[in-house]
């Protein structure tokens, strides 16, 4: 079973190696998220599913991704804990965002069975209303402020005491960092804050990237994550799969299947492949 699990670590190491990536900027501190989704399975069960993101804030660059993107380059992890932690973030689909890249603008990777794509467009506003309210969270004496942002209204709890302006995924802009966000489906909170000088690196210039506006991307996205087959068949939106059988194609080079703990888990040349989902909550609606 490890000669299994190292085959499959070593195909996504392998194939995240074939990109050439730069570093952009140097992080100041990282930031550690939990990621709560409050959602239903394929049966209409209510679910929470639960994740962590990490955020790197450089002077010029912020690059929020999931922890296991991270843990691969800059931290050790066993190979069990990995895998699980891989297929439940595939489950709540977060993508890469780089806040300041190119130039100012903000940046998403993500991953859409069987393509990967890539988005880009000038770093909107966030309209924040400040209020006088005050809380303690984790150790940091917080203010709150609310937005509606992109169709999704947030509540959230900055600190003064961490001079910055970031928050995870694409939250920002407050006059502090942002700890805690949160609304009826979603909930960020600060779970850890490191001073590490950890190189941020721009998007890997690989192969059979999807490249479009962000507002493209959003809208294919959307269109296949909260369609109603999606939970039952997340596999739905692709031509070439007949039942459950997968037959390559596109961008697709290697499947690999794993057995651990009585459940199988599937890769798509690396990536943690769904055969069941869980109804798609949206960060963002328009």
């Amino acid at each position: 079973m490890k000669t299994i699990f190292a085959t499959c670590l070593a195909l996504a190491l392998t194939i995240g190696a074939q990109g050439q990536t730069e570093t952009v900027d140097t992080a100041q501190f990282v930031a550690v998220y939990d990621y709560e989704c409050r959602t239903q399975n394929d049966e209409g069960t209510p679910v929470t599913d639960k994740m962590q993101l990490v955020l790197l804030v450089g002077r010029t660059v912020t690059k929020s991704m999931p922890r296991s993107a991270y843990t691969k380059i800059n931290e050790t992890a066993e190979e069990e804990d990995l895998i699980m932690g891989e297929h439940q973030e595939a489950v709540m689909h977060m993508p890469t965002v780089w806040t300041g890249l190119p130039n100012g603008q903000t940046t998403v990777r993500d991953w859409i069975f069987p393509h990967e794509f890539e988005g880009c467009e000038p770093t909107p506003d966030i309209a924040w209303t400040l209020n006088d309210d005050t809380v303690t969270i984790g150790g940091y004496l917080c203010q709150q402020a609310t937005c509606k942002f992109r169709g999704v209204a947030w509540t959230v709890c900055y600190t003064e005491e961490v001079p910055s302006s970031a928050g995870p995924w694409r939250l920002r802009g407050l006059p502090g960092l942002i700890v805690k966000a949160e609304n009826e489906a979603h909930t960020f909170c600060l779970a850890e804050l490191r001073q590490e000088h950890t190189p941020i690196t721009a998007p890997e210039q690989t192969p059979n990237i999807q490249r479009m506006t962000y507002a493209k991307l959003l809208k294919h996205r959307n269109n296949v994550y909260g369609n109603r087959q999606y939970a039952k068949n997340p596999f739905f939106h692709v031509g070439d799969i007949n039942g459950r059988t997968l037959s390559l194609g596109g961008s697709i080079n290697h499947m690999t299947v794993i057995e651990l703990g009585g459940q199988q888990f599937a890769y798509a040349d690396g990536r943690p492949l769904l055969t069941k989902a869980h109804v798609y909550q949206p960060l963002e609606k328009e």
